[in-house]
């Protein structure tokens, strides 16, 4: 299978490349490179069945690429990420996660792709009345980034409803493992990670009871690698644990990984920060015969072991 993937250069996207090529597929990235690392596609590189575009969702040309390299799955994963800048701009948010959706779309309906496996957000679902947030919860976009991410979702179906393109949505919880930059809009197991590694303080807002679902990058990537089949068509399904983590137990968990002090410490709480969130994954199991297999310490150790490697590598002390 030929298999698109946009934001290939990223964290996940990378990750998911890999998977792609192990299975034996054919995979083609584009990404800008304004967020992702060409050194996460080291591996790939020297794969026959991989190809690499640079250039951003939003751009004309994707469509030329699209239909040169005629892609039976897009796996579509490039957006801009950060709540705090599509607040600041949200025209620009917009522009990367609407109307380069709507190109990604475009492209694969020219080309003649079969389906789409698009990567949305927990933040669709803005302040959930329950917790795990259920299959089918009901959304409430507080960001012009949840709104952008909401609004591919419906994107989805209208092209499903005009063309028959296929898709399939994966909510994404608290994503974390290797080639997760601390930089930038990092997830706070980046964060710890880093700064323990390095002997730096760090810091835990509030009384350090807020939670949030940790789900290893292996197994969202597997997930996609699923729904890329023709499973899971026309559904939303929640990528996470159920399983609520504290911020104080998880600065516990990333110490004991990189056996550094558990000494956080505490900062006041940050405006807006929801206090809880969890999300149901069990539908996932029934529509993709996917559910998550790696345990949060498991998953810490390989986070904390690729993060030092990756620091000897680079000179570090």
């Amino acid at each position: 299978m030929r298999v698109l993937v946009t934001g290939g250069a990223g964290f996940i996207g990378s990750n998911l490349v890999d998977r792609l090529l192990a299975d034996g597929h054919e995979v083609a990235v584009v990404d800008d490179m304004s967020s992702g690392d060409q050194g996460n596609l080291a591996a790939a590189a020297g794969h026959s069945g991989f190809s690499l575009y640079e250039m951003g969702v939003a751009e004309p040309a994707l469509a030329g690429v699209a239909e040169a390299w005629r892609p039976e799955v897009v796996c579509h994963l490039a957006a801009q990420i950060s709540v705090r800048k599509s607040v600041a701009e949200p025209a620009l948010d917009a522009r990367i996660n609407v109307e380069g959706t709507i190109n990604v779309l475009e492209a694969a309906r020219r080309a003649g792709a079969r389906k789409v496996v698009y990567a949305s957000s927990v933040a669709v679902y803005g302040r959930p009345k329950q917790i795990p947030v259920p299959h089918g919860a009901a959304t409430d976009p507080r960001s012009p980034y949840a709104a952008s991410k909401l609004s591919g979702e419906l994107y989805l179906a209208t092209y499903n409803a005009l063309y028959g393109l296929e898709y399939t949505t994966l909510v994404l919880s608290n994503v974390y493992g290797p080639r997760q930059s601390p930089e930038g809009e990092a997830g706070v197991v980046s964060i710890f990670t880093d700064a323990l590694l390095a002997g730096r303080p760090t810091v835990v807002y509030g009384d350090g009871g807020q939670t949030r679902d940790y789900i290893f990058v292996e197994d969202v990537v597997d997930a996609f690698a699923r729904a890329c089949g023709p499973r899971g068509n026309r559904e939303r399904y929640n990528l996470g644990t159920g399983v609520q983590t504290t911020d104080r137990e998880l600065h516990t968990l990333v110490a004991a990984a990189a056996g550094a002090p558990d000494e956080p410490t505490f900062a006041p709480p940050r405006l807006g920060d929801l206090p809880a969130m969890a999300v149901d994954p069990a539908p996932a199991l029934e529509g993709l015969g996917w559910q998550p297999r790696t345990e949060l310490a498991v998953g810490l150790k390989a986070t904390v072991e690729w993060a030092r490697r990756r620091r000897a590598d680079s000179g570090a002390a």
